[in-house]
């Protein structure tokens, strides 16, 4: 998608993609000290940015990217249950595919596969090439 990959999110967060799909991503993580908050857990903007980060492919693999740039306008999250070490995972899948805009909806599960954190993301398909943002 991108030529410089490894100076993003996913790189620092240690974010693998699992699958993309133009209608299921799946993204994983780990969970250590460095991205917890100050308590041990797992801090609950971590999950916020992978679950973006799994909308964000997914618009992206749905929208003629020489055309436009999809960007995040808005993200609500649920932080359901603590986690403090392991591994994450997040599926997201589209809610809402139009012209203008999408809405994703993204669950991130433990792995014993319980729910911690329900998410939805809505992107606006801005005017542009995101190509051209991308070198």
């Amino acid at each position: 998608m991108r030529s410089g990959a490894d100076r993003t999110v996913l790189k620092t967060l240690n974010i693998e993609i699992e699958s993309a799909e133009r209608d299921r991503v799946l993204l994983s993580m780990p969970v250590d000290e460095r991205v917890h908050q100050y308590t041990g857990l797992l801090h609950g903007g971590i999950s916020v940015v992978l679950a973006e980060t799994a909308a964000s492919i997914g618009a992206a693999l749905n929208t003629d990217l020489e055309r436009y740039t999809p960007v995040g306008v808005e993200i609500n999250a649920n932080h359901l249950r603590s986690v403090t070490s392991g591994r994450i995972r997040a599926e997201a899948v589209p809610v809402y595919k139009g012209r203008q805009m999408m809405v994703w909806s993204i669950e991130i599960r433990d792995e014993r596969d319980r729910l911690v954190c329900i998410s939805r993301c809505t992107l606006a398909l801005k005017p542009g090439s995101a190509l051209s943002s991308a070198q």
